[in-house]
């Protein structure tokens, strides 16, 4: 971005915020209504996961988009089948302390706010929040959330399939983690006969769900069984990413061969969509590299399809992308340790000067702190191919069209670690 009319067009549509405490005055965030429109998705991302400042912030644009702006849904980048009875707790059930116990397995992607601040808004609201999962099990780590579940509905329903979930099951059981960074490498220790009988079986499971649908609707209702089919379709995609990780890692993966999850994601927000009463919006947390319209690719080769894509695709302008960065400070590494429980370390790293080309450079440059930039308006006057073409990815950069990759940017001029992570 190096002309300095294309920094004038940048700063036209940018608008100072004032505080990043979640229970603030929200009167600053007002330009945001006009910003995102009549979108009924608006999502919002981060460039790296554990910042405690993105987490105030996600915090305070699900207040402003509740309470002033009406959305009754908040969509997380974590298990679609560990979410019921997450929805449930945040609609009422159970004890307030009954929480860290759900989320005790999970990796802690800072879910824990939101759902606290859902569940206390819910006691007095006159629309309550629901809370929606959207992710494969475990965030890829185990098949298990969904399995077992599944389990249960075919002793009631078909108790002639129970062998078939049954047989994944015991399979699942030998390499299960807490995430994908533990699951994938013990998952390529398999014996090749293991992994071929675990996709054989998933996949019986999958054929007779959709073929028996009638069977099992009329043994028992069509929510149960919506449910339970789209368990097994996240055990398959969970299934189908533990081989596309292993043949990354191995160096001989299938272009965009990444893009299961977030293919299953993206369905799974049209999955509740279609089930959420009429009129409902909803805000929907991931990473930005998740949320984000245009492709992913590194060193020119491409690597996936992110959800944002497919939701573009399938939403038009009711989706709509807000990606969240940071212009200094220090950022989570996330190094390989499988040893680790969750596959993964930290690492506490400070965040190099802002590269050029870089939207965290624009806002540097244009002088911008704490703000939010409204990229469609800037795409209206920045010539095709021109604009940034990168943004932070953890301490290093993702080359991407941004202007084209979201809707909107909101910096915070410094990041850091939130101190809460435990891992």
């Amino acid at each position: 971005m190096p002309a300095s009319t294309e920094y004038n067009s940048f700063t036209e549509h940018t608008v100072p915020l004032t505080h990043l405490d979640p229970a603030a005055p929200l009167d600053d965030l007002e330009p945001l209504r006009a910003v995102v429109g009549d979108a009924r998705v608006v999502a919002i991302g981060e460039h790296s996961h554990f910042i405690g400042e993105f987490a105030l912030l996600r915090e305070r644009i699900l207040r402003f988009l509740a309470e002033r702006c009406g959305f009754t849904v908040l969509a997380f980048e974590h298990g679609f089948s560990e979410g019921f009875a997450l929805d449930a707790w945040a609609q009422g059930d159970g004890a307030d302390e009954d929480l860290a116990a759900h989320l005790a397995e999970s990796v802690p992607i800072g879910l824990d706010g939101p759902l606290r601040w859902i569940r206390k808004h819910n006691r007095t609201a006159a629309r309550p929040v629901r809370y929606a999962g959207m992710d494969v099990p475990a965030a890829g780590g185990s098949l298990l959330p969904a399995l077992a579940p599944v389990a249960d509905y075919l002793r009631r329903i078909d108790p002639e399939s129970l062998p078939t979930v049954e047989a994944a099951l015991r399979i699942a059981e030998t390499f299960a983690g807490g995430s994908a960074a533990v699951a994938a490498p013990a998952w390529a220790r398999l014996p090749a006969a293991d992994q071929d009988a675990l996709s054989a079986s998933l996949m019986r499971l999958l054929v007779r769900f959709r073929s028996v649908r009638p069977l099992y609707v009329s043994r028992g209702d069509r929510h149960d069984y919506d449910i339970a089919l789209r368990r097994v379709e996240a055990a398959c995609h969970a299934d189908y990413g533990f081989r596309a990780m292993a043949d990354l890692f191995a160096g001989q993966g299938l272009t965009a061969d990444t893009s299961a999850r977030d293919v299953f994601m993206a369905d799974s927000v049209r999955w509740h969509l279609d089930r959420a009463e009429p009129g409902a919006r909803m805000v929907l947390v991931a990473h930005n590299a998740h949320i984000q319209k245009a492709p992913i690719a590194f060193d020119g080769r491409l690597t996936g399809f992110p959800m944002g894509h497919y939701l573009r695709d399938a939403l038009g302008d009711d989706y709509f992308a807000l990606g969240l960065t940071s212009t200094t400070g220090r950022t989570a590494e996330m190094c390989r340790d499988e040893g680790a429980r969750f596959g993964f370390t930290l690492a506490d790293t400070a965040l190099a000067a802002p590269e050029p080309g870089s939207i965290e450079a624009a806002f540097a440059d244009a002088g911008l702190g704490l703000a939010l930039a409204d990229l469609r308006q800037a795409r209206r006057k920045t010539p095709d191919g021109e604009g940034p073409d990168r943004i932070r990815m953890q301490s290093g950069y993702l080359r991407t069209p941004v202007l084209d990759a979201f809707d909107a940017v909101l910096n915070t001029p410094a990041s850091t670690i939130a101190e809460n992570v435990r891992l």
